[in-house]
């Protein structure tokens, strides 16, 4: 895996996961208590022997930045290697910021070409899964492939939002088309049991969904975007064009866990679903194939007189006579006294407060960090360093799907209310 060089997509504004990209580019978003959404990609790399990566982006990257320059210093922990930040820029020649994932690529090519590798693998930063890349690349060696796509099997409902392949019996891919519908989806479906899945299941997910991650050959990436000045999206237009041209394109099937957390609704499931017991679909706890993340050196939660479900908590919390149910409480979180937070996400805090400094800002008519005495948070999304006071009720009672509140601290995205990053939410509050 020496001869592979990592480009990591940071993707655009993240709207789809506005507000919680308002202050940090969408692959630093909060994940699973600890980790960031970058983290993911970035070990899959490390774990499948890959170690020179670089990371593109081009809004709010500064949080992004802090984070990969204080957790992955890979020439001191991994050998030789690095996770380096590529930020859009402008230029005489480029006078304009990334306009789609292969326009991106196109624009730092002369930086890509330097590196004497024989495969580039092009990968998103903001998706849930684990992957051995280096059997991904493997096949695509074998196969003698032009360019390999990875291939999730999906059931038709889910197929619509997705670019979908026909394979044949080799797995080379023979048609490619962009999120089809009706008769054209249909015109899409494969026998997928002949990768491995039981006839059951075959029957179940019929079709080939991109997931948006590549293994280029040298020559075949840069052909392709020299030759096609105007392509800007791989999904959309890269991909086609190779099959048009005859490039020889392989599928890549990976029936396992795999989540596109880019909108609001999809980020809160995921994040949920990790504390399903006794087996969630997806498992930070795996000694062969760890997901790395920033050490912190924070000491361990301390909780007193508190009543916890099926729940994560983040280090450094500490909570107080409180009751927690199918929660996620990130770093440095604080819950007090009667406190109820149900099926909610809660990001942390960047920092610690003493209790002499709450004692004070109280005092003075403030609100701590974390979750007051007496409040109530039901289905909803606390991002970090969110003060939330006194006898406040977050359950949207009124059961609204969307709703922007930026004057109040809060938007709600499909039914989810979120709190934004540095609110504050006065005593009583009902929302």
């Amino acid at each position: 895996m020496k001869r592979v060089l990592a480009i990591i997509l940071g993707g655009g504004a993240g709207t789809r996961l506005y507000p919680l990209t308002k202050m940090r580019a969408k692959p630093a978003v909060p994940l699973a208590g600890k980790y960031r959404l970058i983290d993911i990609p970035i070990s899959n790399c490390i774990n499948s022997g890959i170690n020179k990566m670089y990371v593109m982006t081009q809004f709010n990257s500064a949080s992004l930045n802090r984070h990969l320059s204080q957790s992955f210093n890979l020439s001191a922990s991994f050998g030789q290697g690095f996770v380096e930040v590529l930020a859009a820029q402008q230029t005489p020649d480029s006078p304009s910021w990334f306009e789609g994932t292969a326009d991106a690529v196109r624009k730092y090519q002369w930086l890509f070409q330097e590196w004497d590798v024989d495969e580039y693998l092009i990968l998103s930063g903001d998706q849930l899964y684990r992957m051995d890349y280096s059997k991904f690349v493997e096949h695509h060696r074998q196969t003698g492939a032009d360019l390999t796509v990875a291939a999730l099997p999906v059931d038709p409902a889910q197929a619509e939002a997705f670019g979908l392949m026909r394979t044949d019996e080799n797995a080379d891919i023979k048609e490619f088309r962009e999120k089809p519908k009706g008769e054209s989806l249909k015109a899409m479906a494969v026998d997928t049991s002949r990768f491995g899945l039981s006839p059951e299941e075959a029957k179940k997910k019929p079709y080939l969904a991109s997931m948006g991650i590549y293994v280029f050959s040298r020559q075949t990436l840069f052909n392709l975007l020299d030759s096609n000045p105007a392509h800007k999206d791989f999904g959309k237009e890269v991909i086609p064009e190779a099959l048009a041209r005859g490039d020889k394109l392989q599928s890549y099937v990976f029936n396992d866990y795999w989540e596109d957390i880019g909108t609001i609704g999809a980020f809160y499931e995921a994040n949920l679903a990790l504390t399903q017991q006794p087996s969630p679909p997806f498992s930070f706890y795996d000694e062969k194939f760890p997901i790395y993340t920033r050490p912190r050196y924070l000491p361990p939660s301390k909780l007193v007189d508190v009543q916890v479900t099926d729940s994560i908590i983040g280090e450094g919390s500490i909570l107080k006579s409180c009751s927690i149910h199918h929660c996620v409480l990130g770093v440095r979180s604080r819950i007090e006294t009667d406190a109820v937070v149900q099926e909610t996400l809660v990001m942390g805090a960047d920092y610690f407060e003493s209790s002499d400094e709450r004692a004070l800002l109280r005092e003075r008519g403030g609100i701590p960090l974390g979750v007051g005495e007496g409040t109530t948070v039901k289905g909803a999304i606390l991002d970090k360093n969110a003060r939330i006071g006194s006898n406040v009720t977050i359950v949207n009672k009124d059961r609204v799907e969307e709703a922007d509140r930026p004057d109040q601290g809060f938007y709600i995205r499909n039914g989810i209310v979120v709190i934004v990053k540095n609110a504050t939410i006065a005593d009583g509050t009902v929302i």
